[in-house]
């Protein structure tokens, strides 16, 4: 058997490192700075990984929005179809009236819900305000 040097074996003693003579201001000095480079790094890494992220949103942002409006020629030409099927029934002007109302209901539902959505929301953030105002007093705890 053959001994592998530092390896602990009984012929050879362990290796260690070279012996570290730097001073606890130095020790501390370099933690310091390695830790501020590794911010850093993690840092450049999120806005990286963000920009990705939101490339990749940008992207589906422009389909759904290529679906909204394929979406709204859709109704334009429901539309077409209801008041030209009522055209077979009465005259074209009426049809396209009685059309025009239904669509005009339709809005003012949709808004008098969006209304009441709206006015039940809180833009203050009460949460973030009480868990900003937490933080901070843990802040001054740690202070003192």
């Amino acid at each position: 058997m053959t001994a592998v040097p530092g390896a602990g074996s009984p012929e050879t003693p362990p290796v260690t490192g070279p012996s570290d003579t730097r001073s606890l201001g130095e020790i501390v000095s370099d933690v310091t700075t390695d830790l501020s480079d590794l911010m850093r790094q993690e840092l450049e890494l999120a806005k990286v990984e963000f920009k990705e992220e939101m490339t990749k949103a940008g992207k589906g942002a422009g389909m759904l929005a290529g679906a909204g409006v394929a979406g709204h020629l859709v109704l334009v030409f429901v539309s077409l179809t209801l008041m030209f099927l009522l055209d077979n029934v009465m005259p074209l002007e009426l049809a396209a009236l009685i059309t025009t109302l239904v669509w005009a209901a339709i809005a003012a539902v949709l808004a008098l819900a969006g209304r009441a959505a709206l006015r039940k929301t809180n833009p203050a953030l009460p949460t973030t305000q009480r868990t900003l105002k937490e933080d901070a007093a843990w802040a001054r705890a740690q202070k003192s």
